[in-house]
């Protein structure tokens, strides 16, 4: 009896061992006859099909079994992006550019999350407000500064945002001006479709700084492995029509956003053109650091139009950070300088320019 309990114990005994010997090998032998691309095959069509959460697992699995195969990391960085999860989306896709910096595919979807990102931000209705200044002393003393509020809500085909501003332009005693006057505007970016999507203005003001009316509309076109191409119309009406048109070409690569931009100035003697390049670093979806570098007569971001109409010729910096706090609040802070050359009366004349902002929205209601 003795003999039958002791080789029934050693038998169970050699049965555990073996199991558990053989476990691990026939799931390496499991894991080594799954056809990779047959699995990422299936996990897309599954992901099509709207079952997300079992595509992100499976996608999970298949990328701990393949850690090289950069096409499931990217659908792993999609699906995830699909259900919300626009952070870890990012990280998914920014840690493949990691190793692959010019993985046109990965640049790609990392710039549809980006966007989809900021199309489904939180906030849904939000106050704003701001202030911007424009400073020069050649050839008299202008200081031109603009204080905004308005309002901006997000509809199911984009947001939009009212509100006034107020301008207020002090010169030197020679020249002995001090106005303040007002101006309405409203903007929008419409979404067209998954690819389109537009920026629509309009503004108006009695004033004689203002123009009476000033209208924009640009248009882009999403192109595939994150490029993008616009073209738009800025329209002023002082004393007489003004049309500045405008053409771009951007590029997200991974966490940086860049853009080159021309406009044209329509004027009777022949058109006039400006370039403008922007270099933006993204360190979340929503804060960043951007410098633009511009050169040209055609004017870009003119505060008063009425004086930039008339300059001859112009090199330009500026400077912005864009920052959220606590998910309620952003913040905007900008600064520039440029080297400008005007009608100095005897010829043209150079001066130094100035300008700086900063600007503020509060989310008063969350989705």
């Amino acid at each position: 009896m003795r003999r039958l309990v002791i080789f029934l114990f050693v038998g169970g005994l050699i049965t555990v061992l073996s199991g558990l010997t053989l476990l691990p090998a026939q799931e390496a032998g499991n894991q080594a006859v799954i056809n990779p691309e047959a699995e990422y095959l299936r996990i897309r069509n599954m992901a099509f099909e709207g079952n997300l959460e079992e595509a992100a697992a499976d996608a999970r699995k298949l990328l701990n079994a393949y850690p090289e195969y950069g096409d499931v990391r990217i659908l792993l960085g999609r699906i995830l992006a699909w259900q919300k999860n626009y952070e870890e989306a990012a990280a998914v896709i920014d840690t493949l550019l990691l190793a692959e910096p010019d993985n046109a595919d990965a640049l790609s979807a990392r710039r549809d999350i980006s966007l989809w990102s900021k199309e489904n931000t939180a906030v849904e209705t939000d106050l704003r407000t701001g202030y911007s200044f424009d400073y020069f002393n050649e050839p008299y003393t202008r200081f031109w500064q603009v204080f905004n509020v308005g309002a901006g809500h997000r509809f199911g085909w984009g947001p939009a945002a009212a509100g006034i501003n107020i301008g207020n332009l002090i010169t030197d005693p020679e020249t002995d001006i001090y106005a303040t006057e007002f101006q309405l505007e409203a903007e929008a970016y419409p979404r067209i479709s998954d690819k389109n999507y537009a920026y629509v203005a309009y503004a108006f003001s009695p004033g004689d700084y203002f123009p009476t009316h000033r209208g924009a509309f640009e248009f882009w076109e999403v192109l595939p492995k994150g490029w993008a191409v616009s073209a738009g119309l800025n329209y002023y009406y002082f004393d007489r029509n003004i049309f500045i048109g405008l053409a771009s070409v951007e590029k997200y690569l991974g966490k940086y956003w860049l853009s080159g931009k021309c406009y044209v100035y329509f004027k009777d003697d022949g058109p006039r053109t400006s370039f403008y390049l922007n270099a933006r670093r993204y360190f979340t979806d929503f804060n960043y650091f951007q410098v633009t570098l511009g050169t040209g007569t055609a004017p870009d971001e003119p505060y008063s139009i009425r004086e930039d109409i008339n300059r001859l010729n112009a090199h330009s910096v500026r400077l912005a950070w864009n920052f959220a706090v606590n998910g309620r609040f952003t913040f905007r802070l900008g600064a520039g300088y440029s080297r400008e050359q005007y009608d100095g009366g005897e010829g043209p004349a150079w001066r130094n320019r100035f300008e700086g902002s900063a600007h503020m929205i509060y989310a008063i209601k969350m989705k």
